[in-house]
């Protein structure tokens, strides 16, 4: 028994790691190179038609809107590499200086072509195909494997449906806040004692590692964006990309603030060592407010990852409660540094830094701001949108006045809102 559980365990961990990028790579690139090279000995002159597979391999992504940009570029290379060869067995046969310039030719045309990143790949396809003693026959061949990887490719993302990665988007949001909030009560409870310079300028360094945090979020952003574009199973993909995004750019503002108020509190350190940084009421204070701003930040990205309108209401409102409790905290610790200022005037500029960083991270998640900038991005998205496809815009109006696609609660509600702050 022991030995079944043994053997069986590895598939089960796979089983439940299906939902993986590299899973559900694996699995996409393995099925469709196979069903490709079945399809292309059938309808290829090739003995081993090893071209339909390798396109399968590179059009198959883990998002549909990468399959189909990626199945359109790859097929592109490959008819642009084929011409080329075919014009210049025309004129010239296989030599070192006519290989110089098919290559110098193949890689001008893909950049013409905007192929993107398979501009060496016309290079690849021209040489192959030159390289052989029929051309016309391998170049047709060529042609027809690369359309059969291609169109598998996509045909396997079709049927094996990507998955919509916004949930892992949205966990990676919810753990950089969480991060976030650690270094902010850190920072808050040596505030409030004595903070030896050492540790003032360890958090700064925490503060700044946060960037590294930034760019595997967004990473992981970009993905969620992609699964979200020509995606059939998925409504108002437009929301979610710009409720994501516009979250994300708050957060990484805040992260920004965040490392200025850490370089203040380690210029405070240095100033103030050996005494304390601040009195220890004041110092209290500090702390009190650091932790309200953690527990908002951590409220706001749980608001930007809500996906269900009643669970977005409970969090907006959880966020506006305790950014008006900070709020009043802040305005308490302005007036007990103000007396500082006035009891000992040396450090007055570390001490109205500390309250411009602070005011900005509150006026970064205010609701209120946070609806403005969510309803600029959508007009803006939506008009670079119309711009780009006004057909598909225009489907897309009539289908939503008809019905079929309706406005989800949470954007009707911001829009009313916003609408009843502009008259």
């Amino acid at each position: 028994m022991r030995e079944v559980r043994a053997w069986t365990a590895p598939v089960v961990e796979f089983v439940k790691r299906r939902r993986d990028p590299v899973v559900v790579q694996t699995l996409r690139s393995a099925v469709a190179a196979t069903v490709a090279y079945v399809v292309a000995l059938r309808l290829s002159p090739e003995a081993a038609p090893l071209t339909a597979p390798l396109t399968a391999l590179l059009v198959v992504q883990v998002t549909l809107y990468a399959t189909l940009t990626n199945g359109i570029r790859r097929v592109n290379s490959v008819v642009a590499g084929v011409l080329v060869a075919i014009a210049f067995s025309q004129l010239v046969g296989l030599t070192w200086w006519s290989l110089a310039l098919l290559i110098v030719a193949s890689l001008a045309v893909g950049r013409l072509v905007r192929v993107e990143e398979y501009v060496p790949e016309v290079a690849i396809s021209a040489m192959l195909v030159l390289g052989v003693t029929a051309v016309g026959d391998t170049a047709w061949a060529r042609i027809v494997e690369t359309l059969i990887g291609a169109v598998v490719g996509l045909g396997c993302n079709l049927l094996l449906a990507p998955p919509v990665w916004v949930d892992e988007a949205g966990e990676s949001i919810e753990g950089l806040a969480r991060r976030v909030r650690q270094l902010m009560l850190r920072m808050g409870e040596e505030a409030a004692g004595r903070t030896p310079v050492e540790h003032a300028t360890e958090r700064l360094h925490e503060a700044r590692r946060l960037d590294h945090d930034i760019v595997e979020v967004d990473a992981a952003l970009r993905q969620a964006e992609d699964s979200l574009r020509l995606n059939p199973r998925v409504r108002e993909g437009l929301l979610h990309r710009v409720v994501l995004r516009t979250g994300l750019d708050t957060l990484e503002i805040c992260t920004v603030v965040l490392r200025v108020l850490a370089r203040t509190l380690t210029d405070l350190a240095k100033e103030r060592d050996p005494d304390r940084l601040f009195a220890p009421e004041t110092g209290a204070a500090v702390e009190r407010l650091l932790s309200e701003i953690a527990d908002a930040v951590v409220s706001f990205a749980v608001l930007v990852t809500a996906s269900v309108s009643a669970s977005a209401q409970s969090a907006e409102a959880r966020l506006a409660a305790e950014l008006r409790q900070a709020a009043a905290t802040r305005d308490k610790l302005a007036q007990l540094l103000l007396e500082e200022v006035q009891r000992d005037a040396r450090t007055w500029q570390l001490y109205g830094a500390v309250l411009t960083e602070v005011n900005r991270i509150l006026d970064e998640m205010d609701t209120e701001h946070r609806s403005r900038r969510l309803l600029e991005e959508l007009d803006r998205a939506s008009l670079e949108q119309r711009e780009r496809m006004p057909r598909i815009t225009r489907m897309r109006e009539s289908l939503r006045d008809s019905g079929l696609l309706r406005v989800p609660e949470v954007l009707r509600r911001n829009q009313a809102d916003g609408a009843r702050r502009s008259r």
